[in-house]
C-alpha cells in the first residue's frame, strides 16, 4: 500500500471543520480590518527566496524544496508567503494607483525540516501584508488583528512577545557588539550557533538549546543600541498597544528567523505545545520591496501557523461537536426512493442539509443511518405513505411525529425545518 510522504498529512473530515472555522473567521476579520485577498502560486523562482529570506538562513540552505524544471531553471515550492506577496505587489504594480495596500493570503507552504508535533513539511499559514505605511499605527493594528482572531477562537493560553530589531543604521552596531560577546562563548554554543555566529549572530538569540539560551541570557540588548528614530517608533507601538489594552511582554531575545525584518517584530507564543511554542509571528520589513526590485515602500505583516493553531483549538474543552444534518429521508421501496431523491435534491439546492439511503435497506437500518448522520429529523415514506398521500416527519430528539402531505412537500419541509432551526438557535 502506498502511504503518505513523511512529514505530510491528510486533513480528515473530523478535523477539517476546525480548518473551515479558522479560515472563515480569518476572512471575516480581514474584511473588517480592510484587507483584500491575494492568491499567489505555490511555485516561484528560487532566486526570490534566496534574495528575500537570505542565503545564510537555514530555510534556504537546508529546508527548501528546490528543483530544476525542464529548461534547467531553479524553482522552489514556497517556504513562506511574504516574498510571494511582495513579488506580486511589484510585478502587477499594485502600488501604481495607491501604494497603500492591505493584502492577505491563506494556503500551504513547504519546508523539508524534521517533522515533529505541530510541524510538517507541508504546512499552512494565514498571512497578512501591509504596504506603504511607515507609521507605528499599522504595527499596532496588525498585532491587534492577530489578538482579535485568537480571542474570537476562544484561545487563551497565548502571549504576545514584542521586540525591535532596529534599522540599517543602528543594527550593524548591535551586531558587532553581540558578535564580540558571543565570540567569548563560542565553545559553549551548539554547532549550528557557531555557524550562525559567523553569518548572522542575531539568529543565536533564537536558539532553543539550553546551553545557548544560558549564554544569551546575559547577551547585550538591542534596546540599548536603537537609534532615536527606532526608539521613538518602538515607544509609539507600545503606547498604542497599551491604549488598545493588548497585553504583551518585551522580549529582547526575539529576532524571528528571516533576514528581512526591521524594527518591530513580534510573536504569539503558547505553553501548550512544548518546544514549538510560536503560533504566529511577524513585524516590519521596510526594505524588502526595494530589495526585490520595487519602489521604496515600507511594509509590515505576520504569519499564523494553522496546524499549531488548530492543535490548540482541539485542546479547548468547550468546542462544539460536529453539527448534524437537518433531515434524513428513509425511503422504503423503489417508487419511494424515486420520490425521495427528487425531494432530497430540491432540499439540498434550497440550503437544507439532507441525506438518504440510495440502496434498499430496512427501516431499522435507515434509522440507524439517520443517527450516524446526527439528523435532526427523519422523513419516512413507504408504500403505505405513498398510497395515503402523506409522509411521516419524526423529530429525532423528542421522537414526536407529524404527518405532512406529499403535495408541495418540499415547501412544507422548508417551513417545518426552518421553524425547528429557530427553536434550536433560541
Amino acid at each position: 500500500m502506498i502511504q503518505l510522504i513523511k512529514g505530510f498529512k491528510d486533513i480528515l473530515p473530523d478535523e477539517s471543520r476546525y480548518w473551515r472555522e479558522v479560515e472563515t473567521l480569518a476572512a471575516e476579520i480581514f474584511d473588517h480590518f480592510g484587507f483584500a485577498e491575494l492568491r499567489p502560486p505555490i511555485l516561484e523562482k528560487t532566486g526570490l527566496f534566496e534574495k528575500s529570506i537570505g542565503q545564510g538562513t537555514d530555510i534556504v540552505e537546508k529546508e527548501m524544496y528546490t528543483f530544476s524544471d525542464r529548461k534547467g531553471d531553479l524553482v522552489t515550492l514556497r517556504p513562506e508567503a511574504t516574498a510571494c506577496v511582495v513579488r506580486a505587489y511589484i510585478q502587477h504594480q499594485l502600488y501604481a494607483a495607491n501604494p497603500y495596500r492591505k493584502l492577505y493570503t491563506i494556503g500551504p507552504m513547504f519546508r523539508r525540516e524534521r517533522p515533529q508535533k505541530g510541524r510538517y513539511r507541508q504546512f499552512h499559514q494565514i498571512n497578512a501584508e501591509v504596504f506603504g505605511i511607515k507609521a507605528p499605527y499599522i504595527d499596532a493594528q496588525l498585532i491587534l488583528l492577530v489578538s482579535t482572531l485568537f480571542n474570537r477562537l476562544r484561545i487563551d493560553d497565548v502571549s504576545v512577545h514584542l521586540n525591535s530589531l532596529g534599522c540599517g543604521q543602528c543594527r550593524p552596531g548591535f551586531k558587532k557588539e553581540l558578535s564580540a560577546f558571543l565570540e567569548h562563548h563560542r565553545d559553549t554554543l551548539c554547532n549550528d550557533c557557531r555557524q550562525r555566529l559567523d553569518r548572522n549572530p542575531l539568529r543565536v538569540l533564537d536558539c532553543k538549546m539550553e546551553s545557548c539560551r544560558q549564554v544569551t541570557s546575559n547577551a547585550p540588548s538591542i534596546a540599548a543600541c536603537l537609534c532615536p528614530d527606532c526608539q521613538d517608533h518602538f515607544a509609539a507601538v507600545r503606547t498604542l498597544l497599551d491604549e488598545l489594552k493588548v497585553d504583551y511582554q518585551l522580549d529582547s531575545r526575539l529576532v524571528r528567523g528571516l533576514d528581512y525584518y526591521t524594527r518591530t517584530t513580534f510573536e504569539v507564543q503558547t505553553g501548550s505545545l512544548g518546544a514549538q511554542n510560536a503560533i504566529a509571528g511577524g513585524g516590519r520589513y521596510d526594505e524588502l520591496v526595494k530589495l526585490l526590485g520595487g519602489p521604496d515602500q515600507p511594509a509590515a505583516g505576520f504569519a499564523i501557523g494553522c496546524e499549531r493553531l488548530i492543535e490548540l483549538m482541539k485542546q479547548q474543552n468547550d468546542r462544539p461537536d460536529a453539527p448534524g444534518i437537518d433531515l434524513f429521508i428513509a425511503a422504503l421501496g423503489e417508487e419511494s426512493r424515486k420520490k425521495a431523491f427528487s425531494w432530497l435534491s430540491n432540499l439540498q439546492i434550497s440550503g437544507i442539509s439532507t441525506e438518504m439511503s440510495f440502496e434498499e435497506r430496512s427501516l431499522k437500518s435507515q434509522m440507524k443511518q439517520a443517527d450516524k448522520f446526527k439528523a435532526a429529523s427523519t422523513l419516512i415514506i413507504g408504500e403505505t405513505e405513498l398510497a395515503g398521500g402523506k409522509v411521516i416527519l419524526r423529530n429525532m430528539q423528542t421522537k414526536d411525529q407529524e404527518e405532512l402531505p406529499i403535495d408541495n412537500l418540499v415547501e412544507h419541509l422548508r417551513n417545518a425545518l426552518s421553524d425547528k432551526r429557530k427553536e434550536v438557535s433560541s
